[in-house]
């Protein structure tokens, strides 16, 4: 019998986006300047203020400040009118050494034997049923907004967009789990108040059926075929959106997890990504655990597979793997085997994590907004300016543990039917 599985995404503009991009850009000018910097930073924004807390180990100085409002002033709040503006908007930081208690967990004589940041699960997830191995309702999630901001930043075919959206897709399942159709569509955009209440929204409905989701289907044509005339599309429900951003909700690093990763298939372990450096387990062997998924669907172990890490803090070596293929497996072999075969293949040390998916650079600011997992793997030169002055080029690769680079290796161990 066939169901319903439903995914949300949020736009960049959304404010617990905004805390997030806030927190990785931090991230990424600590690591910029000094490659083993410890970082935990969690930002808090609302009605013309941000509030940046957490603890950090680095013998570099940076200019808060000025990251933060880069950051804001990108996104696009740059009117007053927002009440929240990156020109203007008040900046208090109580970021703080790290505890040393913590550090001697994961600092050692051996850096081989880094230990992990903290205790934790953490958990992969992979399916065919995209080209990227995402489930499809998140994917088109991301996509329509991502073709929003695009839209916004045109500002010639919309021309009264804000920067906070939000989007939720509903798609028909088969019994035997493959999607169907669309049924639901859900997007709420934020907008300047540009008439009377039932005109905007009447002209809001008509540009985002006739203009967005046209761009959709010619910018995917490969998900044309989900799309139909009985699709129900709740464009702003509530009527209108124009207090949006942090003057419409706080905002605060970490509370878009479902959204970072698999909205909502396959688990969670509870842990936020944005504002950790790569010592933090909560990102690092989750990166690890979709990297390993990934590969094993794409080498056709299975059609989806859930990928389980589990660490003590300060210990290198994870307390446990598991692996489940739900019943999709393609192979002789039993979840228990795979995850022993995992485990010869894919050193799950934090410190060996690092190095494999070269997590001690600059890499994420670009992960804060649609998703940590499904993105392209690419090369791009980023630039970073210190407290002092001092200006550098960097270029690095995103995005490192959506490569299929073990796909090869899987092959080789692992036969399937």
């Amino acid at each position: 019998m066939s169901y319903l599985f439903t995914s949300e995404s949020v736009s960049e503009g959304h404010p617990d986006k905004i805390a997030d991009q806030i927190s990785d850009a931090l991230v990424d000018n600590f690591l910029a300047f000094d490659k083993n910097s410890k970082v935990a930073c969690e930002t808090l924004v609302t009605t013309g203020q941000v509030i940046l807390a957490g603890e950090v180990k680095s013998n570099v100085y940076l200019n808060i400040q000025a990251i933060a409002r880069d950051v804001i002033k990108k996104i696009g709040y740059n009117k007053s009118e927002y009440l929240f503006d990156g020109n203007s908007c008040g900046i208090l930081s109580y970021l703080h050494e790290q505890s040393t208690d913590i550090n001697r967990g994961v600092d050692k004589k051996n850096i081989e034997d880094q230990g992990a940041g903290d205790q934790g699960i953490m958990f992969g997830y992979a399916t065919n049923e995209t080209e990227n191995y995402m489930p499809l309702t998140l994917d088109l999630s991301n996509k329509i907004l991502k073709e929003l901001t695009e839209l916004r930043r045109e500002n010639t075919q919309i021309k009264y967009l804000r920067p906070d959206s939000k989007s939720q897709v509903t798609i028909q399942y088969s019994d035997d789990n493959k999607p169907e159709k669309i049924k639901t569509i859900v997007i709420s955009t934020q907008h300047d108040d540009f008439d009377e209440d039932e005109i905007m929204l009447k002209k809001i409905k008509s540009d985002i059926i006739s203009i967005l989701i046209p761009r959709i289907l010619n910018k995917y044509p490969n998900y044309k075929k989900f799309f139909n005339q009985e699709i129900e599309y709740f464009i702003n429900p509530t009527g209108k959106f124009v207090i949006g951003g942090p003057h419409g909700d706080s905002g605060l690093t970490g509370r878009k997890i479902i959204v970072d990763t698999y909205g909502g298939k396959g688990a969670h372990g509870g842990g936020a990504f944005s504002g950790k450096d790569p010592s933090k387990v909560d990102r690092s062997a989750a990166y690890a655990a979709r990297h390993i998924a990934k590969n094993l669907v794409a080498a056709g172990v299975s059609d989806e597979c859930l990928v389980q890490i589990s660490y003590a803090i300060g210990v290198a070596t994870p307390t446990a793997l598991y692996v489940n293929t739900n019943g999709t497996s393609r192979t002789g072999l039993s979840d228990v085997e795979i995850s022993e075969i995992v485990l010869e293949l894919f050193d799950l040390r934090p410190y060996y994590i690092e190095q494999r998916l070269k997590l001690r650079n600059p890499i994420y600011f670009e992960t804060a907004s649609y998703g940590h997992m499904g993105r392209e793997p690419k090369f791009v030169k980023k630039s970073f300016t210190s407290s002092s002055g001092d200006s550098k080029e960097i270029e690095v690769e995103l995005f490192t543990w959506e490569k299929l680079d073990y796909v090869d290796k899987i092959k080789e161990r692992i036969k399937t039917k």
